[in-house]
């Protein structure tokens, strides 16, 4: 008997986007390995055999304190981590340009109830300078209480922190009670980049939590929460209840983390997208040293697989009728340009081609 269902409908194929990693498909092994975990009945809520194994992963990866928590998505992740490592008048320095700041629509602040003291960082990245300058006030019944830092690896700007730079930090949150929080969206991007593992980028470093990043690279939907230092953070297990960020067939999610981590595929895909920006960027400056390329440069180091370029406007209005990218909110005249796992050179020279006319 044949069915009568009607087929599957196919997208239109869709361009190449520089607009963002996230706008990738999953990577053919992440599907794979969800096919994989498809399979039977598993108990749900994370007591699967999958989840145990990422757990047991984690602290491979990590170090033997490392405890996991797998979550739905990145904001997720963050507010979780922050809400479960402060009391409710705990406040989280961070940068001004923070993923948490200004694009999460402050949920960190408005479901987390966390207050976020914000600083001006010129390339995206904290220091011990720049944090002094909001942590004080313990004590203080009429300040909310500076009890954590929170650095985006990579910054929102495409740049990263070296591990010497994330120890000085740790340094300075732990002297004064406070925790140190990566966000670590792209975290494979920036070990890929200075060539470190990523126990150097977090808690080789001392940094007590991490949001473990996972979509922007490859996942079709996983990231997790990774509490680096017993007694970091309390109360996960209820809060990411609370936050809606506990998935009841975890099974998949692991799967997917377990595809990414469990191997090099992290590196692979994160060394690709890095490589594809390098090319970009090479591009891009190739073009500003011409006699079309008035106007054009990269005004941030290219250290992942992000490039920020400032574009006439005729030039990024061109490219943009065949390729979707941006301007970056503050600057006008100033776009993001990102490359993804599955960025091609043809894809870029596209681009570049299109750049310039």
């Amino acid at each position: 008997m044949t069915s009568s269902a009607a087929p599957v409908s196919v997208p239109v194929p869709l361009p190449r986007s520089f607009a963002s990693d996230n706008w990738a498909g999953a990577h053919p092994e992440v599907i794979e390995a969800i096919a994989a975990a498809n399979t039977g009945h598993a108990p749900a809520y994370g007591g699967d055999p999958w989840t145990a194994r990422f757990q047991e992963l984690a602290k491979r990866l990590f170090g033997p304190e490392a405890e996991t928590f797998p979550v739905l998505n990145g904001t997720g992740a963050n507010v979780l981590a922050l809400q479960a490592a402060l009391p409710r008048w705990g406040a989280v320095i961070c940068a001004g340009t923070a993923h948490i700041n200004i694009d999460e629509t402050g949920a960190p602040e408005k479901t987390g109830g966390i207050k976020l003291l914000a600083i001006d960082a010129a390339d995206g990245k904290l220091t011990p300078e720049l944090v002094a300058r909001e942590a004080w006030g313990w004590g203080n019944e009429h300040r909310a209480q500076p009890l954590a830092v929170s650095i985006s690896q990579t910054t929102e700007l495409g740049t990263c922190y070296t591990p010497d730079e994330i120890r000085a930090l740790a340094d300075q949150a732990h002297e004064h009670g406070m925790a140190l929080h990566v966000d670590g969206s792209r975290l494979g991007n920036a070990a890929a980049h200075l060539g470190v593992s990523l126990a150097e980028l977090t808690s080789e470093a001392g940094a007590d939590l991490l949001s473990l990043g996972g979509t922007k690279n490859g996942l079709l939907g996983a990231e997790a929460v990774v509490v680096l230092r017993s007694g970091a953070a309390s109360g996960i297990p209820f809060l990411r209840k609370i936050d809606l960020q506990l998935g009841s067939k975890m099974r998949f999610i692991s799967a997917q983390l377990l595809a990414l981590y469990e191997g090099d595929l992290w590196l692979r895909s994160a060394a690709h997208a890095n490589a594809m920006a390098a090319r970009l960027a090479a591009g891009i400056e190739a073009l500003a040293a011409s006699e079309a390329g008035a106007g054009i440069r990269i005004p941030y180091p290219v250290q992942s697989n992000a490039v920020f370029a400032t574009l006439p406007a005729e030039a990024a209005a061109r490219a943009q009728r065949s390729f979707a990218f941006g301007a970056w909110p503050t600057q006008p005249d100033l776009y993001r340009l990102m490359c993804a796992w599955d960025t091609t050179p043809e894809d870029v020279d596209e681009l570049l081609a299109a750049l310039a006319g």
